[in-house]
């Protein structure tokens, strides 16, 4: 019979409780009705708004604030209203903005509708829009109605439960709002304040401050909704992961300021090296949230919050005994925060109640440890400038001791400087003599060359133009003969034609006398000779032209000239050279190109003097030798490859080739310098020379010019 009393009078009590109601009455414009809920949490996760009204199991919330832990399961909440106010429009609001879904259903037509939101849907599927959630109960005076609302939520579930009318919620929004409104005007303040120090002081610390005190901001301005409202209405993703990715970078990045603030890579190395264990953990909750383990996450930061906390702590108070001010400013500015850390989460674990003052602790002890931390960094720039104050008067001792250190070492040093002064100056005169022996060395050398250059030029000339020159004068003694034979016969024609007889008979003996002169063989041998003696006159003047091309002795600027036509002077001039010595030619068709051409032409003789050399030393007067001459071009430069088959060079003579004063020819034969200025010839007009040479077969030089000259 007792067991059987014990179980109706339990299931009477699990009735009552069950049959909690919120009785409004207007007395109160906002009341906290917490208490007056019943929750039930779905094991399953299969319930609907159908079968949950069946459901007899509900629990009666206890606590004015309900705190109904961490679960992945979902949550229903059952709120019966009784409206005895005569208030029309009542607003039911749960302040928890991180709820990742909140489906509210009120009746409609004999049944429930339901209106989902949360962080999992854009912040637009609120009916309310608002960063908390607020629902419309649409209660008339005198009734009562009876709500579900199913919540699921990787945060602990503990949220106030509000009921009024619309004009006292709107206000307590409002005064919220403008609470939070100071705290983030503080950490903007302090954002510019240390961002502007920084570019002043250039001190990398105000750096990572600036990056703490914006992710300090991120993170309050997520847990109060305002980020979801505001900064990613519409990314679920973030939505649902940003408070844990900003807490584990508000840990990480406060966590760096630290090490960087208090110097303890140098105060404290071992305890140092723990910091970057956090850091891992961290870490892993940043993976883990991105993964979509959001309660896994959250119980790793809720454990690891406290040990952060106390470690940060600990490091301060240690540098702060070894008599770091930096660090006590530190503890004086860091303790607020701490304190608002370990009330959160007491608060969390139900340990302290949830009110106005443990819900915000970490944002009131956030805004005082942003102030008093910029107090500390000010303190560090006096320090600074006290330090520097102290080294700055070190270093004038130091530059008076140095001034008088010099001041006595002036005196000796310029009884040396004197000394050194006229063995320099004796120097001096004995390196000018030895300047103006080189120089007039030089002076001759290049004269000598130059006399080399003309002799052979000479040579060349005279070679080819006393060929045409003889044909002439050989012409000239006939050529006097045939004119007198025809003056004579003209003269003997006038006479002929004087006489007193008939035209017949003075044509008979006209006849007979240019038989007897054989006149038409006299007529062919003239224009005979006179045709050589045009061809002599003719090749004289092409050697003239071709000695006028190859010094350009009326072009001594930059201009644009024809390769091929150098190439072809220079040939002239070189023939004497020659022999047996066939020259092939492979000329293309080249754009002008701009150049010092008289310096060019004296390039090509130069190689083409060495390559018959060469070509000599190998065959002798035999016939056989051959100096190839090809020209061609790109977009960009202009290519002459001068090849012979001589008796080329060795590794060694290659190497040395375009030295000045080196020469494989016998004394007497060479100054040395020709290849060398050839070599600076070309390097002048921004080009290129190589060669190519096996020894015993031939030599082969390659140069390139560009089309236009840069200078």
């Amino acid at each position: 019979m007792k067991r059987w009393l014990s179980i109706c009078i339990l299931l009477l009590i699990s009735i009552v409780a069950a049959q909690a109601q919120i009785t409004y009455s207007g007395h109160k414009r906002i009341a906290t009705v917490g208490d007056g809920i019943a929750y039930y949490i779905d094991s399953s996760g299969k319930h609907t708004v159908q079968t949950i009204q069946n459901q007899a199991n509900f629990t009666k919330v206890k606590a004015a604030v309900p705190n109904l832990g961490l679960t992945d399961k979902p949550v229903w909440l059952k709120v019966d209203v009784k409206n005895q106010s005569d208030l029309n429009d009542l607003i039911l609001q749960f302040d928890q903005p991180l709820l990742e879904s909140i489906t509210f259903y009120y009746p409609a037509n004999g049944s429930f509708a339901g209106n989902v939101s949360g962080e999992r849907y854009p912040f637009g599927s609120r009916p309310v829009n608002y960063h908390k959630f607020l629902y419309h109960l649409n209660i008339p005076p005198g009734g009562s109605s009876v709500y579900y609302v199913r919540i699921t939520s990787s945060h602990p579930m503990q949220m106030p439960v509000f009921l009024g009318d619309k004009e006292s919620i709107e206000d307590l929004s409002m005064s919220k709002n403008i609470l939070f409104g100071v705290f983030f005007g503080i950490i903007l303040v302090m954002f510019f304040y240390n961002l502007f120090v920084y570019i002043s002081v250039k001190d990398p610390i105000y750096i990572y401050y600036v990056i703490y005190i914006l992710v300090v901001g991120l993170t309050q301005t997520t847990i109060e909704g305002y980020s979801f409202q505001y900064l990613w209405p519409n990314n679920t993703f973030l939505a649902t992961r940003s408070f844990f990715l900003l807490t584990a970078l508000v840990n990480i990045t406060g966590l760096e300021f630290v090490r960087q603030f208090l110097h303890t890579k140098d105060y404290l190395p071992r305890l140092d090296k723990f910091a970057f264990l956090i850091y891992g953990v961290y870490l892993l909750v940043i993976v883990l949230t991105v993964l979509g383990q959001l309660r896994l996450s959250y119980m790793i930061l809720q454990g690891f919050g406290g040990v952060v906390s106390l470690y940060m702590l600990a490091v301060a108070v240690i540098i702060a005994r070894r008599g770091n001010r930096s660090a006590k400013f530190f503890l004086i500015a860091w303790l607020p925060l701490i304190a608002g850390i370990i009330i959160w989460i007491l608060k969390d674990m139900n340990v302290l109640p949830y009110n106005l003052f443990t819900n915000y602790s970490i944002t009131y002890g956030s805004a005082l440890e942003v102030i008093l931390l910029s107090f500390a960094l000010a303190d560090k720039i006096n320090i600074f400038k006290a330090e520097k104050e102290r080294s700055q008067e070190e270093t004038l001792q130091a530059l008076k001791e140095n001034e008088r250190i010099i001041r006595e070492q002036n005196v000796i040093l310029e009884a040396k400087v004197n000394e050194r002064t006229l063995e320099l100056s004796k120097a001096n005169s004995e390196l000018n003599v030895t300047l103006e022996d080189l120089k007039q060395a030089q002076t001759q050398l290049v004269e000598s060359e130059k006399m080399a250059s003309l002799g052979q030029l000479t040579a060349g000339i005279a070679h080819e133009i006393n060929n045409p020159i003889n044909f002439v004068t050989s012409n000239i003694k006939p050529l006097r003969r045939d004119i007198e034979m025809v003056m004579d016969t003209l003269r003997t024609v006038e006479g002929i034609a004087m006489m007193d007889i008939t035209a017949a008979e003075k044509q008979k003996q006209i006849e007979e006398h240019k038989e007897d002169m054989d006149f038409e063989y006299l007529q062919d041998e003239i224009a005979h000779l006179m045709k050589g003696i045009t061809e002599g006159a003719n090749r004289t003047a092409e050697i003239v032209k071709g000695l006028r091309i190859f010094s350009r002795l009326d072009e001594d600027d930059l201009k644009r000239a024809d390769i091929n036509e150098g190439i072809e002077s220079t040939l002239v001039i070189a023939n004497n050279l020659m022999g047996k010595i066939s020259v092939v030619k492979q000329l293309g068709q080249l754009p002008p190109i701009e150049c010092y051409a008289g310096k060019l032409n004296q390039v090509f003789l130069n190689i083409i003097s060495n390559a018959a050399y060469a070509v000599h030393k190998k065959f002798g007067d035999q016939p056989g030798g051959q100096i190839s001459i090809k020209t061609y071009n790109d977009d960009h430069d202009v290519f002459i490859e001068l090849s012979d088959n001589g008796i080329g060079m060795s590794e060694k003579t290659q190497k040395k080739i375009f030295e000045p004063f080196f020469t494989t020819k016998e004394v007497g034969e060479g100054t040395g310098l020709g290849m060398s200025i050839a070599y600076n010839t070309i390097k002048k007009h921004n080009g290129n020379i190589t060669l190519e040479s096996t020894e015993g077969e031939g030599t082969s030089f390659i140069i390139k010019l560009p089309i236009i000259f840069v200078m």
